[in-house]
């Protein structure tokens, strides 16, 4: 009787501590939240991204750009010079402002862009904007492109609107990779790609008419 007393306190213990903390959701409901919130676009697109990992990325990018920015390709004059009572240059000056001025406004520039592009994305996450948003997403393109331009610029006896050009095009291909569909980008690589693969085929398979025997 008391082992039966026991087991009918058990169950009413059991009772009420299930009243009063509910069981949690169940682990296979989260998968199908994250599919509704994904939609039909699916885990290949850039709304696949965690959040938590675009952060991380943005804060690489912020770092980067940081390290270029206080370190100049060429370094820094370590000491002043003077030219008939004319200073030419002072102590701790970029060399690069000096003597390629336009390529050192080019390289900082990149380097200032690309790093306040880099903060708004990390201030952006950080206030848990939505990944698939046009703020997020440009941000990232612009911070990326950026780094691009900077190494570019770095390279020595580069033609400055050539790096401007390539700047452009790593700009555009961001974009594409991260706006469109998979579908979509399946469509465009195969106008670019697959017609010249087509035009291949068909030069190897060009019929050859057989030589005749000269009697």
């Amino acid at each position: 009787m008391a082992a039966a007393g026991n087991v009918e306190m058990g169950n009413h213990q059991s009772a009420a501590a299930a009243a009063a903390y509910p069981p949690l959701p169940a682990a296979r409901d989260r998968p199908a939240m994250n599919q509704q919130h994904l939609g039909a676009q699916g885990p290949n697109t850039w709304v696949g991204n965690d959040a938590n990992t675009l952060l991380v990325v943005a804060t690489l990018i912020t770092t980067l750009t940081y390290q270029l920015g206080t370190n100049i390709p060429g370094g820094y004059w370590q000491d002043t010079k003077l030219q008939d009572g004319r200073e030419l240059y002072r102590a701790g000056d970029p060399i690069m402002r000096d003597l390629h001025r336009p390529r050192y406004w080019l390289f900082m520039g990149a380097s200032w862009v690309g790093f306040a592009s880099s903060m708004v994305m990390t201030l952006s996450l950080l206030v848990r904007m939505a990944v698939e948003s046009r703020h997020v997403r440009w941000s990232f393109a612009v911070a990326y492109s950026s780094l691009v331009l900077t190494f570019v610029v770095s390279q020595p006896k580069t033609h400055l609107s050539i790096d401007i050009i390539v700047w452009a095009g790593v700009l555009a291909f961001l974009w594409l990779i991260i706006s469109f569909r998979p579908e979509h980008r399946a469509r465009i690589a195969n106008v670019l790609c697959c017609n010249h693969a087509n035009e291949l085929t068909d030069l190897h398979h060009v019929p050859v008419e057989p030589t005749r025997a000269i009697a």
